[in-house]
């Protein structure tokens, strides 16, 4: 498996701080100094070459009287104008990632991530996640997770994810600019069959100079904020 330079987290983090100026990101990572913006137009059109044709397939069993879920801005009804804060995340997202899991210890793990539209005001969310082995090779699937995210004139986002494991959690959060998006826990429920103990969390959502998405997720273990996944996503459709 190949690793990136900084950690996926290191990557949402420099992300979130590195605005549309091009000033660089958290001391300690001057590879990742922003571009100018003739250089991100040219990559971004260069790697639409490959993900501007593609799509989620909808589902062959005729067709219903509303707009299909959509993740290519190309395609499908227009993204509604209450969305376009969270507009640079729409699209099919695939990469890799590790995880600090309690009771499970660490490993590396595939990801696929959607987000979708239909027109109305919310995003849909959905990711599914593979354990890696030593080599990189995919050993069977972990968990999975699906949810809504809004945002309000305020630029107020809200974040509801149901997780595979029987979690339910609501995030709050604002964009950090236009290319990172931060949310925290209000409310986390778990079901009466879920083994699964998550403290109070936080996320970070950033695209990277390089157009990939980084996210990495933390929680409060015995008083302090620790890391317990994180991703660096390359968009394949979209």
């Amino acid at each position: 498996m190949n690793t990136p330079s900084d950690t996926p987290g290191d990557a949402a983090a420099a992300a979130g701080t590195t605005g549309a100026s091009g000033t660089a990101g958290p001391a300690g990572h001057p590879e990742q100094q922003g571009l100018s913006g003739s250089d991100a137009v040219n990559l971004a059109a260069e790697q639409s070459k490959n993900t501007a044709h593609r799509n989620i397939p909808p589902l062959d069993l005729g067709e219903l009287p509303i707009p299909d879920d959509t993740a290519n801005l190309r395609h499908g009804p227009n993204i509604h104008d209450g969305l376009l804060a969270l507009l640079p995340l729409v699209g099919v997202w695939r990469g890799e990632g590790q995880a600090d899991m309690p009771g499970e210890g660490q490993y590396a793990f595939g990801q696929q991530l959607i987000f979708a539209h239909d027109g109305e005001n919310y995003l849909t969310y959905e990711s599914r996640i593979w354990k890696l082995d030593s080599e990189g090779n995919p050993v069977g699937p972990d968990h999975r997770e699906s949810g809504f995210w809004r945002i309000s004139l305020q630029d107020e986002i809200e974040f509801v994810c149901t997780h595979s494991t029987g979690v339910a959690e609501i995030f709050y959060g604002e964009p950090i600019n236009e290319r990172a998006w931060q949310v925290e826990t209000a409310s986390t429920m778990v079901t009466s069959s879920c083994s699964a103990t998550l403290g109070a969390g936080k996320r970070l959502y950033g695209l990277l100079p390089n157009n990939d998405l980084g996210w990495v997720d933390e929680r409060l273990i015995d008083g302090e904020m620790h890391p317990r996944m994180s991703a660096q996503l390359t968009r394949v459709a979209g």
